[in-house]
């Protein structure tokens, strides 16, 4: 059965990625769901566009709202890292991010060093 902390490190998660949209869109994810897999964690994220962007995929710019958003993930990769680290306590070796416009829907990905086992 899971500890606290293993329950409560999604929600955690979850929250710190809706908080850095928040703060570096002007609109966060009407929900979030945060998956961990051993050495994956995946944060689904409902809602995310912003009313500019949904202006542009209607407009049929849907890469370019794609395009603007991964420069972005990337000028912002080391508060998404530092903020899976503190909360799992393990080096992320790899972060990706994507968009999806009809459901309007968003994946973060991390990928986690493995955990050494103790001998």
């Amino acid at each position: 059965m899971p500890d606290q902390a293993e329950r409560s490190a999604p929600v955690a998660i979850s929250n710190a990625i809706v908080q850095i949209h928040k703060e570096g869109y002007g609109k966060g994810a009407t929900r979030a769901r945060t998956r961990m897999m051993e050495d994956t964690i995946v944060v689904e994220l409902d809602d995310v566009l912003t009313r500019v962007e949904q202006t542009l995929a209607s407009a049929g710019r849907q890469d370019q709202v794609r395009e603007t958003r991964q420069v972005f993930q990337q000028a912002h990769r080391d508060v998404f890292v530092a903020a899976v680290e503190r909360i799992t306590g393990r080096r992320v070796r790899a972060f990706m991010s994507q968009i999806h416009f009809d459901p309007d829907v968003a994946v973060e990905v991390f990928l986690l060093d493995p955990e050494r086992e103790e001998t």
